[in-house]
């Protein structure tokens, strides 16, 4: 389980829903009712994911993602109803007003300088390989989209393809549902260039 924390994302819509669960919770100490410190990636994990700013042609590496999700693991995360057609990776006119959501809520000041992993995911048809590809085309297909509507600077967009390893409804693999996309916020991982 790559991505538990992922995998009881809450299901949202609005701008707002969305803007809400990706933004950072800060807590408050029991004993002073200060700001606890907020546990901040380190310079290794800041450089890693400095790595993956950087555009390539090629796919992450089983290692590259399970250490993305490891360092997304706890952070805030929303599962979005951005869902794709069968074997497809064009966003469905039904759903680009979530996507249009999400990039109203990330362009929003508390938001807009952050980092976001945008993981993409098929359903259980076909092949290990073919999914894999699949669900990394449908990540980039919405990273492209907030890069060109949104003006979202495209190194604060970092996508990983999930394949049908993290599927949504278990019960039954090959639903609708299963082809989405999650999008999580990296950002109390420090930059090491900022």
């Amino acid at each position: 389980a790559l991505l538990p924390s992922l995998a009881f994302a809450q299901a949202v819509t609005t701008e707002g829903q969305i803007a809400d669960a990706l933004t950072p919770r800060i807590s408050r100490s029991l004993s002073t009712g200060a700001p606890a410190s907020q546990p901040s990636g380190s310079a290794e994990e800041a450089a890693f994911l400095d790595t993956l700013r950087e555009p390539t042609t090629r796919s992450l590496s089983v290692g590259q993602r399970d250490r993305l999700a490891t360092i997304a693991e706890g952070k805030p995360t929303v599962d979005l109803d951005i869902r794709f057609n069968f074997n497809s990776s064009t966003i469905s006119g039904k759903t680009k007003p979530t996507v249009d959501a999400l990039g109203a809520a990330l362009s929003r000041p508390a938001l807009k300088d952050g980092t976001f992993m945008i993981a993409g995911h098929t359903d259980g048809h076909g092949g290990d390989a073919v999914n894999q590809r699949l669900s990394e085309l449908r990540a980039a297909a919405v990273k492209n989209y907030l890069v060109e509507k949104y003006k979202i600077p495209a190194k604060n967009l970092i996508t990983a393809g999930y394949g049908k390893t993290h599927l949504k409804n278990k019960d039954k693999p090959f639903a609708e549902e299963n082809r989405r996309v999650q999008t999580t916020n990296l950002s109390e991982v420090k930059s090491a260039q900022r």
